[in-house]
């Protein structure tokens, strides 16, 4: 395949004129919620040096999709996607914006941080599973996996992006300035969405209000083979290993001796520079496998026991760019699977329970890393999420072997 041909292969769903807009707001948008990211951990350190209250920080924005991801996944199947996605934007940069707000009037606190935080758990409880089924209305079937890849290529531009402006920014005139620029960037969604034209979308299947829907698609996604091995994984790993914006502002302030945001930004990058070249590497295979899902996570646990080890910064920077590389790998790969192998009308569904793996475990993954950094040490914390990916990795090699995933309408 020559060069014109694989490049045209990787970002072929980019001549999508819809997704080409989603993807021109996201771009804004995510480097804004990156350089939150960064100044969130930041401040909550500050407020209290402590490894407990950070790891109860970031759990609280997650709880609501521990609790509730399948009932925000049956409003996403039940109603126009577009619509949730106005809703939820609009409300996530009115909380962002109430963050800086606190901040630069010196009235914030840990309990203000953890009900804001909270708050934009429950827009993201209804955000996230329209958002993982709009990508098929906008791209239909035919470029689902290459939209899934680039959009995870996308997370990790912005990853590059923000956290970089967050630490010049936390430097040169405070944490507030962080939030603010969130609050704007969500602009940059809201006016994607308003532009995107109706008739160019995939018409996707909603379904109508009916009673059990919820245990219908908890039936249906734990008796499909695949479905439930690469639920069970993204579950292990989401729980112990997804806790970066936990270990490493740790690693870099309590090993590393960082006492400015700046090397835990750096650390960020790093990880942005492996994901957005391990996304489009997942960009240009035309369907995920179970095997491949298998090997890059065991990739992943392998290269985060590598970072759990380095002996200085220098070393833990240039590791965790594998690391980066590996871990979008297995979430692009683990979305698109699911996606091409779940119906229409079960997607939302579906999907709520892969957000819940992945995100709506950290309630519990994060506190408890952080509480045995607490009595260890940073390293130990990584350590402990590299040695489980590594082990989920060898159990879904053997317990998906045979199977062959089919892609479905």
């Amino acid at each position: 395949m020559n060069a014109e041909k694989r490049s045209s292969k990787t970002f072929a769903a980019l001549e999508v004129h819809n997704f080409r807009l989603f993807f021109a707001g996201q771009l804004i948008s995510i480097s804004g919620t990156w350089m939150q990211t960064v100044a969130q951990s930041w401040l909550v350190l500050q407020l209290t040096g402590s490894s407990v209250d950070l790891g109860f920080a970031i759990a609280l924005q997650y709880v609501p999709m521990l609790l509730f991801a399948s009932y925000g996944g049956l409003v996403a199947d039940r109603n126009n996607k577009r619509t949730i996605l106005y809703c939820t934007q609009t409300a996530a940069g009115l909380l962002a914006f109430a963050l800086g707000v606190l901040v630069s009037t010196h009235h914030v606190t840990l309990t203000g941080v953890y009900i804001l935080a909270t708050l934009l758990g429950v827009s993201n409880l209804f955000d996230n599973p329209a958002r993982q089924a709009f990508v098929q209305e906008m791209v239909g079937k035919e470029h689902i996996a290459n939209a899934i890849s680039l959009n995870s290529v996308l997370m990790n531009i912005g990853r590059l992006i923000g956290p970089g402006i967050a630490a010049a920014l936390i430097a040169f005139v405070g944490i507030a300035q962080c939030f603010y620029a969130n609050a704007f960037s969500y602009l940059g969604v809201i006016a994607a969405l308003f532009m995107m034209n109706a008739e160019e979308f995939s018409p996707i299947k909603t379904v109508s209000r009916e009673k059990g829907q919820l245990r219908l698609g908890f039936r249906y996604a734990f008796t499909t083979p695949v479905l439930r091995g690469v639920l069970i994984s993204v579950a292990i790993i989401g729980t112990f290993a997804y806790n970066f914006t936990v270990t490493l502002p740790l690693l870099a302030h309590d090993t590393f001796h960082q006492k400015s945001a700046s090397e835990y930004g750096v650390l960020l990058t790093a990880m942005g520079i492996g994901a957005v070249f391990g996304g489009l590497y997942i960009a240009r295979r035309s369907r995920p496998t179970p095997k491949l899902i298998a090997m890059v996570a065991l990739g992943f646990g392998i290269s985060m026991s590598l970072v759990a080890l380095s002996p200085n910064a220098v070393f833990a920077t240039l590791l965790l760019i594998p690391t980066g590389f590996f871990s979008i790998a297995f979430i692009s790969t683990s979305n698109a699977t699911l996606q091409l192998n779940s119906s229409q009308e079960m997607r939302g569904r579906v999907m709520s329970l892969y957000v819940t793996g992945f995100l709506g475990t950290t309630p519990i993954g994060a506190p408890l890393i952080g509480w045995i950094i607490s009595l260890t040490n940073p390293r130990v914390g990584i350590l402990v999420g590299s040695l489980l990916a590594i082990a989920t990795g060898v159990w879904l090699s053997l317990a998906l072997r045979n199977k062959v995933t089919p892609v479905t309408t």
